[in-house]
């Protein structure tokens, strides 16, 4: 916070329009961030009252305020720490009761609070009224009515809260009656008054409450700022284990309930329906909506429209978006060094590597908008928690949550998702178990990236079984990533958070067009700028694996005497045209070498003939000899144009000679080869390693790295295609490898721009490295299995196909009768 400023926290459960409160009275003057070290959104505006400058903070939205959720850590710790010199606990007034439980435990931590019912308008139309007065009285806070959707209410809210922050004594708001549990609050309360640095640093009662609920976070600060934490420590959990003795309740369970008691009676006496038996809109679609057999059906449905729109339309819209991008890369390699024949320098192969893997990530932007958007959209009318409510019973057997089933499903359970916005958009799973379990298994769905060698590998190994083989493929990865789920959740995650499936069905609203906007926009800026660092740190990395050592000299000669053979060969074809002779001799020959790139490049981006004419005249201008060639018009310039394509059609073939070569004798390479020892078991050759390895920095070079090491010879391979080519440059494999092969690409580690969004959600290195090894162990072991089992039972490919999906489904059904561990912090 900035000296002189006065610091405004929004509180309040979701979809209770707080963002709408927050857009209102902040307008244009945001920021978003994170807080630090978690994945939360931190939001934070300006405005001024009177000449003072108060400074904004919405907190996450969140039902209560223990620990379960980083949501619930932010939130709770933002106020006890940061100490915000006013609260507004925004509720819905339309739903007052539920928000209550919220507003008790704010009024526990002794802070200034201003209660806010906000969309008054939706409880007029439910023919709900609210004693304003009376609630006022009851709860001991300054209650102010608003309908932010509709401007109603923001005068009175800002003169509030400039009231409250001038106020020097605090409001004394309601305490509620604990009962029976009274004396044990009493009891801890005095111990820890005798403790000199808890007690002056936080409120003595809201401390005793959380330490008898069994709060873990609570009982941290002790341990760091009590003068004998195991002593008291030990003490509170025996005032816990006689209350729940003499009351046959835990003091949690006791504190719940006589909150919701205590929201019953104000909501009796405040709350006036003037239409008790009407049946709300929300009530009536939530008929069909949640119906046993008509929830689901409305479910697909609904993320069929989400994954058309945002993957298929965004990917439509990228034909826009990636010209825009080819020029910035068209930039960049006008300011590199120009390249030789055969000599591409360092820097500009960097330089375009680099571009490279940023426009890679780029390009998913339109994607992301709409996502975004139409999460925005499914949050604010109210439906998310519908498709959690749906799922989350099927889910829950294998660790996950009902919200995981939109990451999921954007991630590719059949086929042609992509793994990005699958991990980006579980940032509304709201435990940290589910959200991270996740996050680790969506990369082994089906992603777009995965299908061209799945179809390489069917149409040469399983060609008269294309369709049995294509529903294998399709469905096999979710009947392996739900028990990996199942078997993370019990180990490497079973001792994280999570939270009990807590679902309010708030009321149906209609999203705006501002916040749904305001919101995509923020999301993807927040992507864009956390993943530049990460990209380049990451891209260095793969691009020195891949270029070092490099070639020797004698190589280097080599493939010189290549050149100079080329060169000299067409020389001697165009010998007898002396004036195209005489304009391509000795450096201008380069210069049309990257003209005619240039030109071929331009033309691929034009379209239209007006556009093409304009083209044509502009690279005419710029060397009319150089245009006679590329684009001839008489019988002489058709010639040496035709000899021309031939001299760049074999400085092509040297180019990627020198790359395939380069890639053997890189460090990627020789990694490659010196696996080979292990992963013969699995079926895989060095040329296999190669392709794989490479394949970290997308899925798709590995057909692109294949392609290139099956590169045609010089016996009459040229028109055959690589399906041809890895068929009869085999040496001897099978159907059976080929399975094993595609298994493992199923399990495969995330690719670059899954690793970035890895790290982006879970905010941590860790488990970003987590990500990339053990589906790689996991992938490997399934390829052995398959591959040296299927060899040892003398099986083929297609009936290990199909025992291998016996086996899994089998797996999949044991391991949902297998009960998580609870583990509420």
């Amino acid at each position: 916070m900035k000296p002189g400023n006065i610091l405004v926290a929004l509180a309040g459960q979701p979809n209770c329009g707080k963002s709408t409160v927050f857009n209102a009275v902040t307008g244009a003057s945001q920021h978003v961030a994170n807080y630090p070290g978690v994945t939360v959104d931190k939001k934070t505006g300006w405005f001024k009252h009177n000449g003072s400058r108060f400074e904004v903070v919405d907190l996450p939205g969140t039902y209560s305020l223990t620990s379960y959720s980083p949501e619930e850590r932010v939130a709770r710790d933002f106020i006890l720490h940061e100490k915000p010199a006013v609260v507004v606990n925004v509720t819905d007034a339309s739903n007052l009761k539920r928000s209550l439980y919220l507003s008790f435990q704010l009024m526990e931590m002794e802070i200034p609070l201003i209660l806010e019912l906000n969309m008054m308008d939706v409880a007029e139309k439910r023919g709900v009224e609210i004693d304003v007065k009376n609630l006022e009285q009851r709860l001991g806070v300054k209650a102010v009515p608003t309908s932010m959707k509709n401007g109603k209410g923001k005068a009175e809210l800002l003169l509030a809260i400039e009231e409250t922050a001038s106020r020097s004594e605090k409001r004394q708001s309601v305490r509620i009656d604990y009962g029976a549990l009274e004396p044990y609050i009493k009891d801890v309360e005095d111990q820890l008054f005798q403790d000199t640095t808890i007690g002056t640093q936080y409120p003595l009662r809201w401390f005793a409450l959380k330490l008898l609920e069994g709060d873990e976070a609570v009982s941290s600060l002790v341990r760091e700022r009590h003068s004998k934490p195991k002593e008291f420590l030990s003490y509170v959990e025996t005032l816990r284990s006689k209350f729940e003795e003499r009351h046959a309740a835990a003091p949690e369970v006791h504190i719940a309930q006589r909150r919701y008691q205590a929201a019953e009676d104000i909501a009796r006496t405040s709350i006036i329906n003037l239409d008790p038996d009407k049946r709300t809109l929300t009530d009536k679609v939530d008929g069909v909506v949640c119906h046993r057999f008509a929830g689901p059906v409305i479910l697909v449905g609904v993320i069929w429209l989400l994954y058309y729109l945002a993957i298929v339309q965004g990917y439509n819209l990228t034909n826009y978006t990636w010209p825009l991008l080819a020029k910035l890369r068209s930039l960049v390699e006008s300011l590199t060094p120009s390249p030789g024949f055969i000599e591409i320098p360092l820097l500009r192969a960097f330089s375009l590597w680099f571009i490279d893997s940023i426009n890679a990530l780029l390009n998913y932007v339109p994607i992301f908008f709409i996502l975004f958007a139409l999460i925005s959209i499914l949050e604010d009318s109210g439906y998310m928690p519908r498709m959690a409510f749906i799922m989350d019973r099927l889910f829950g057997r294998f660790g996950l949550h009902g919200q995981s089933t939109l990451p999921m499903v954007l991630g590719g359970i059949y086929v042609g998702g992509c793994a990005v916005p699958g991990v980006m958009s579980c940032k509304g799973i709201p435990d940290e178990r589910s959200r991270l379990a996740t996050i680790l298994i969506i990369p082994l769905l089906n992603c777009l990236a995965k299908v061209p060698l799945y179809v390489l590998l069917i149409n040469i190994y399983f060609a008269a079984h294309k369709a049995w083989a294509m529903f294998f493929i399709s469905t096999i990865s979710l009947l392996m990533v739900l028990p990996v789920s199942k078997l993370l959740t019990l180990t490497v995650l079973k001792d994280k958070e999570t939270a009990p499936f807590v679902m309010e069905m708030p009321p149906y609203h209609l999203p705006t067009v501002r916040g749904v906007l305001g919101r995509a926009i923020e999301r993807v800026w927040l992507f864009i700028r956390k993943i530049t660092t990460i990209v380049a740190a990451v891209a260095v990395v793969i691009f020195v694996l891949l270029q070092f050592p490099g070639l020797n000299a004698e190589r280097m000669d080599f493939y010189e005497g290549g050149k100079d053979k080329a060169i000299a060969k067409f020389y001697k074809k165009i010998e007898k045209f002396p004036e195209q002779h005489t304009v391509l001799q000795g450096a201008a020959l380069m210069d049309m070498v990257n003209y005619w790139e240039e030109y071929k490049a331009a033309k691929m981006m034009t379209q239209g003939e007006d556009a093409m004419s304009a083209l044509q005249a502009n690279f005419q201008s710029r060397n009319p000899d150089f245009f006679r060639i590329a684009q001839p018009q008489d019988k002489e310039d058709k010639t040496v144009n035709r000899e021309f394509k031939k001299l760049v059609k074999a400085r092509n073939k040297l180019l990627r000679e020198i790359k395939k070569e380069r890639i053997d004798s890189s460090f990627l390479g020789k990694l490659g080869k010196s696996l080979t020892p292990v992963t013969r078991y699995a079926g895989f050759d060095w040329k296999v390693n190669v392709a794989l390895l490479s394949a970290l920095a997308a899925k798709e070079s590995s057909v692109a790295t294949l392609g290139a090491l099956y590169e045609p010879d010089e016996s009459g391979q040229e028109n055959q295609t690589l399906e041809q080519r890895m068929e009869n440059d085999s040496e001897g494999f099978t159907p059976l490898h080929a399975l094993a092969l595609m298994l493992f690409m199923v399990l495969y580690p995330p690719c670059l721009a899954t690793t970035i969004a890895v790290k982006v959600q879970t905010g941590s290195v860790k488990w970003m490295l987590f990500s990339m090894a053990y589906p790689m162990f996991l992938g490997l072991s399934v390829a052995v299995l398959v591959f040296s089992g299927g060899t040892a039972l003398g099986l083929t490919g297609l009936q290990a196909m199909w025992a291998f999906y016996g086996l899994a489904l089998a797996i999949t059904i044991a391991m949902g009768f297998v009960k998580n561990k609870t583990q509420y912090v």
